[in-house]
Parts: C-alpha cells; sequence; structure tokens
C-alpha cells in the first residue's frame, strides 16, 4: 500500500476528504485541522491500495493541492490492519500491476539528471569495461555493466515522450549523450596511460577474445536483447520491482560497447571502434523503442482501469 501524507488549504479539506472517502482502496483516514505550520493549513493522512493510488493522485492535483499545499507519497512496507487488507480486496487489480506515474516521472527525473556523480559511475564502468575487452574477462564486463547508470537516462526519455514532458526527454537525452561521451573520453586517456604502463596492448585488443568480441560485432540478436532489456526493464520502474533492474543492466551491452570503442580510438583500430558504436547506437535505440512502448501499453492500461474505479465508485462507499 501507499501512504500519503497532505498538507490542503482549510477551504478545500472537505473536498480533499471527500475524494479519499470516494475512491476505491483507501482506508486509515485522518484529519488534523491547523496542525500545518508551512504552508499554513490542515494536516490529512491516509493510506491507499497501490491500485488506486494514480487515481486519488490525479484527482488531488485536480484540487490544486499540489500547487496550494503539499503531496508525499511513501512505500508502506508493512502494515498490519484488516482494514488495510479490506481496502487492497477492494481495489480493482494487482499491486505488481499498478503504476503510479508521477512516482515514475518523479523517479526518472531524478536518475536523469547530469550530475557528477552520474558522470563518475559512468566513467568508472566504462574504465572497467575497458579492462574487461583487453583482458577477454566476461566477470568485468558483467560488473561493468552492473555499475553503469545509463539506464535511468533511458527511462527518462521512454517517460518524457510518453508523458509528453519535452524538458525531461531532453534532459535525459542529454545526460545520455554527455555521459557517454565523458565516459569514452576518460577512458580513451585511461586506455593510453595502461598501455604506457605496460599493461594494455594492441595485440591485446586484436587477439581473439571470444569472450568478449560480441561488444563490438553486432547482430540481430543484438536488437533483440536490446528490446527485450527495455520492455524488462521499464516493467520493472512501472511495478516498483526495482530488484529486476540488476538483471536489465547486465543483459544489454551498451558499457562494454563504449569502452570498446574508447580502446579501439586509443590504438587507431577504427573497424572495431565503429562496430563498437554501431552496438552502442544499436542497444541504447531499442531499449527506448522497447521502453517507450511499454509506457504506452501501461497507459492504456491505466485509462482503462481508471474508467473501472470510475464505474464501481458509486458502489464503493456509503
Amino acid at each position: 500500500m501507499l501512504h500519503l501524507r497532505l498538507i490542503t488549504p482549510p477551504d478545500r479539506t472537505e473536498a480533499v476528504t471527500e475524494v479519499i472517502e470516494a475512491t476505491v482502496g483507501t482506508t486509515h483516514l485522518v484529519v488534523l485541522p491547523g496542525a500545518a505550520r508551512d504552508p499554513q493549513g490542515d494536516l490529512v493522512l491516509c493510506d491507499v491500495a497501490r491500485e488506486a493510488g494514480d487515481e486519488l493522485l490525479h484527482e488531488l492535483r485536480a484540487l490544486g493541492i499540489d500547487q496550494d499545499g503539499s503531496i508525499a507519497v511513501e512505500n508502506i512496507d508493512l502494515s498490519l490492519s484488516k482494514r488495510a487488507e479490506q481496502a487492497e480486496e477492494e481495489a480493482p487489480g494487482e499491486p505488481a500491476d499498478a503504476v503510479i506515474w508521477e512516482q515514475l516521472t518523479e523517479a526518472t527525473h531524478e536518475e536523469s539528471t547530469l550530475t557528477v556523480t552520474y558522470t563518475a559511475f559512468m566513467i568508472l564502468a566504462t574504465m572497467i569495461a575497458a579492462c574487461g575487452v583487453v583482458l577477454d574477462s566476461a566477470v568485468l564486463i558483467v560488473g561493468a555493466m552492473a555499475v553503469g547508470p545509463e539506464f535511468g537516462p533511458l527511462a527518462g526519455v521512454c517517460t518524457g515522450l510518453v508523458q509528453r514532458r519535452p524538458a525531461l526527454a531532453a534532459r535525459s537525452l542529454a545526460a545520455l549523450l554527455i555521459g557517454f561521451a565523458a565516459a569514452i573520453a576518460a577512458t580513451t586517456v585511461f586506455s593510453l596511460l595502461m598501455d604506457q604502463a605496460g599493461l594494455f596492448s594492441r595485440q591485446m585488443l586484436d587477439n581473439g577474445r571470444p569472450n568478449t568480441s560480441f561488444v563490438w560485432q553486432p547482430d540481430p540478436f543484438s536488437l533483440v536483447v536490446a528490446v527485450l532489456a527495455g520492455a524488462a526493464g521499464m516493467l520493472s520502474l512501472t511495478s516498483a520491482k526495482s530488484g529486476a533492474l540488476v538483471g536489465v543492466a547486465i543483459s544489454v551491452t551498451t558499457v562494454p560497447a563504449a569502452a570498446n570503442a574508447a580502446v579501439a580510438l586509443s590504438y587507431g583500430e577504427y573497424a572495431q571502434m565503429w562496430g563498437s558504436a554501431e552496438q552502442l547506437l544499436l542497444n541504447l535505440g531499442g531499449i527506448m523503442l522497447a521502453g517507450t512502448l511499454t509506457l504506452i501499453a501501461g497507459k492504456a492500461l491505466w485509462r482503462t482501469q481508471r474508467g473501472r474505479w470510475k464505474r464501481q465508485r458509486p458502489l464503493s462507499r456509503s
């Protein structure tokens, strides 16, 4: 379930409580008149089944509570309440299938902002992958995939397109492109330094590398895996099953392809560099395509669910 903490202007508290009481799947409603100081207003608390959360947030925003007050949402890990169980049973659908669009937009906004930390993770992941491709180590490649933060901006692009928020899509795309550009540039310098130290060599790059040669030799499976990973990644975000993101992170070759491009560039191996660039663009494009289509399908399901809630409302509460 979700816990909502609202600060409401006193003249709208009654309307807010009516909306909460009319929404299928809500419970534990508490109203504390005049409890809020900044901004001034009434404090309203309630719990709502995840399936009904997006509908309730939509109604609250329609009342302008997000403009003149506050709406805070928290996940409830444990709720020992018979009434909470009843509320979840009343709400149509399953919690894992529910999409909280405001929560998704906020999460992708945070993960898709170009920051020093994001860029550092991108550079470090690409350097780790560079060691992996030169040593032909699948373990290092998998580790680099898990460290790479690129799925946040990819999800931000998809969310921005589907939600028609061009600013979010543009910011996410900028973070993605700048992040990879910085990582490739830094890893190229890193490769040159490793060569000077005698740890990298052109021969190591030109060897057969049976475990890692796929990062610069794209084939139809590259697109297939990217599409499947993009769909799985967006489902993990919208259903709050974030653990699945680890599997998504290690299933696509974005960071390793960027690393191989950087190492190949440092040695003037342009065939490998362009092959790696093609692999990188193919994976990014496949993930964004699948992620966008997955969100479109989720939005269509949300509209259907919303219509069902409206039809059930008159019967839900007396």
